[in-house]
């Protein structure tokens, strides 16, 4: 009888057991579904956050167009509308040919080395365009419509090595960083009225000078002795000096680095100047004959 009795006292506590796992095993499922589910309940809320930002910054972008740039108001960052309109990359803006055309220069990111923003229809440069950029090496405007450039734009750069306005509406020649190596002001309407006598004066890093199709009447004066390539094709130049590339006082001195100089297309003749290119190690290109 008390074998009887051990067995079956043996026999509850083994029930009892396999039931309390059998509980576990069926709790620990619902228990993981539960953090599961909340864990995707969270992804959701940050899919969401996520999605909503973007919204607010595709919102700024758009703004930014409608008002012809950037979105340069109170609370802004004119950093992220830029490089969302434009392509920024390792301190070069990229933006060209933007669609819609922006008519004004996009705000910069701090860190700016290279500004390409051709091809669209920003009309005037503004001294608070670059006034915050001292990183500036190579800015490239051609093909815009600009017709003013605000004294000073360009005086708070001085690592500016490279400026190009071609293809623009420009009647005169700005005021230029010393450290400048690279002028090109082809395509524009600029008179000799409009370039400072001593504008090149203190460039003494300029090596190349792009002006041609332009509406000079002579070349200009104070050209520097680092200059390597000279273009004043296509003008109305009529004529040339002794002093326009040599020195009419002394037959010792040599422009050793002038390697180019184009007149073709105005309507002076060289062949009548035979004394104003004694000074160069080859002839201009132009009319002769």
């Amino acid at each position: 009888m008390a074998m009887l009795a051990r067995i079956f006292f043996s026999f509850i506590l083994v029930s009892w057991v396999f039931s309390s796992t059998i509980k576990k095993s069926i709790w620990r499922p619902s228990d993981k579904e539960e953090l599961t589910s909340k864990v995707l309940r969270e992804d959701s809320l940050n899919t969401g956050e996520a999605l909503h930002k973007l919204k607010r910054q595709k919102k700024a972008v758009n703004e930014s167009i409608d008002t012809g740039g950037a979105a340069r108001g109170p609370g802004t960052e004119p950093e992220l509308p830029t490089c969302l309109l434009c392509v920024c990359l390792s301190g070069s803006v990229y933006c060209e040919e933007v669609s819609p055309s922006i008519d004004r220069v996009p705000a910069l990111p701090k860190e700016t080395a290279y500004l390409y923003a051709r091809f669209n229809k920003i009309k005037k440069i503004e001294v608070k365009d670059f006034s915050d950029i001292p990183t500036l090496k190579r800015i490239d405007l051609s093909g815009n419509l600009i017709e003013e450039i605000e004294d000073g734009a360009f005086s708070k750069l001085p690592l500016l090595e490279e400026l190009s306005l071609a293809e623009n509406r420009l009647v005169k020649i700005p005021a230029l960083p010393a450290k400048l190596t690279s002028l090109n002001m082809n395509h524009n309407r600029i008179k000799n009225k409009g370039i400072k006598a001593n504008v090149f004066k203190k460039l003494n890093n300029l090596s190349y000078l792009y002006l041609a199709n332009n509406e000079l009447e002579s070349v200009p004066s104070f050209l520097p002795e680092t200059l390597r390539i000279l273009h004043f094709q296509n003008n109305n130049i009529t004529a040339v000096s002794d002093e326009t590339f040599c020195k009419s006082n002394t037959t010792h001195y040599i422009r050793d680095k002038l390697d180019e100089i184009r007149l073709e297309g105005n309507p002076v003749l060289l062949a009548k100047y035979p004394n104003s290119f004694t000074c160069l190690k080859n002839l201009p290109i132009g009319r002769y004959i």
